[in-house]
């Protein structure tokens, strides 16, 4: 069992964005930059020593090693000399030796628009993602959000949004659910790009069909990146921390009381550039899920390589 990470969807986004882009075109006789396509192709090999689907809370405290693949492909044109427009495209395969049954397959596609407003950026974004579970139907998703970030002197940038999210999981309605968020990053800047910090915090409610699956979370988060230097390459170390405490709102009928939970994750990767267009990704996980529900109680530890090419 594979667990994920980006809803009448396209739907949805051509009608969030129609309205912004009214507006944020050029001015009449302005010539402005075509537009820019970019490519990535990746393969991957990975262990996962508690193979398990997080949306249904499901963990087979088995290990297993998948095969991974991905593909991004991505448009950006401005649309005047402060708005651009965003288009992506991002399709991802795993296949496991053992658990094909939950061979998971994820298609997602993504808007973004933009102004650049000098002291501030501000935008929106919408997301619609469809995930399948060894060829069948299991998830489908929208979210919509949008957002404004700006610095706040040399070294702090600070970001903000407002997040809406639309799930549906195939033949589980009672777990179907909408969802609101307010979430803030804060970014320090140590020496520039080459190493900074981030902290976010985000407040999350989602409300599901049956009380039992609806909660009211809050997560911290705590990243660091530094670029370094290996073997004479501008390489790129990330190191994680995410914390969420969840409090469910219903009472969970196989324990006759309101679920809570406490989720931590860790995780390093470690990007190197072989050429100007091949890279190759090192990475290394470890969740802990600590929950008043057993079946929602566990760890799992994630090790893996890719090598990626892009154009």
């Amino acid at each position: 069992m594979n667990n994920t990470s980006k809803r009448q969807p396209c739907r949805a986004v051509t009608a969030l964005l129609l309205p912004l882009s009214l507006g944020a075109t050029a001015n009449e006789g302005e010539s402005l930059p075509d537009a820019t396509f970019s490519a990535e192709l990746g393969a991957g090999y990975e262990y996962d020593s508690n193979v398990s689907i997080d949306e249904l809370d499901a963990s087979s405290n088995e290990s297993d090693y998948a095969w991974l693949a991905e593909l991004e492909l991505a448009v950006e044109k401005p649309l005047s000399e402060s708005a651009e427009l965003n288009l992506s495209y991002d399709f991802s395969q795993n296949w496991y030796q053992e658990f094909s049954e939950v061979n998971r397959q994820t298609h997602l596609l993504g808007a973004d628009l933009s102004w650049d407003l000098d002291a501030v950026t501000t935008g929106a974004y919408a997301y619609y993602i469809r995930a399948r579970l060894d060829g069948r139907s299991f998830l489908e998703q929208f979210r919509a959000s949008p957002y404004i970030s700006g610095f706040m002197g040399k070294k702090w940038y600070a970001r903000g949004a407002y997040v809406y999210i639309d799930k549906t999981i195939e033949n589980r309605p009672q777990r179907n659910a909408t969802a609101h968020s307010a979430e803030g990053d804060l970014y320090y800047f140590q020496r520039g790009l080459r190493s900074y910090f981030n902290f976010g915090y985000r407040y999350k409610q989602e409300d599901a069909v049956a009380a039992q699956f609806s909660y009211r979370a809050s997560s911290l988060k705590l990243r660091y990146v530094r670029r370094l230097s290996i073997a004479g390459r501008l390489s790129s170390l990330e190191l994680a921390w995410r914390f969420e405490d969840r409090d469910y709102t219903g009472i969970e009928p196989t324990i006759n009381e309101k679920r809570a939970d406490d989720r931590h994750r860790w995780g390093a990767e470690l990007e190197i550039p072989l050429t100007k267009n091949f890279e190759w990704v090192i990475y290394a996980g470890y969740s802990d899920y600590d929950s008043n529900l057993p079946r929602a109680e566990y760890d799992r530890e994630v090790y893996g390589t890719q090598l990626s090419y892009s154009w």
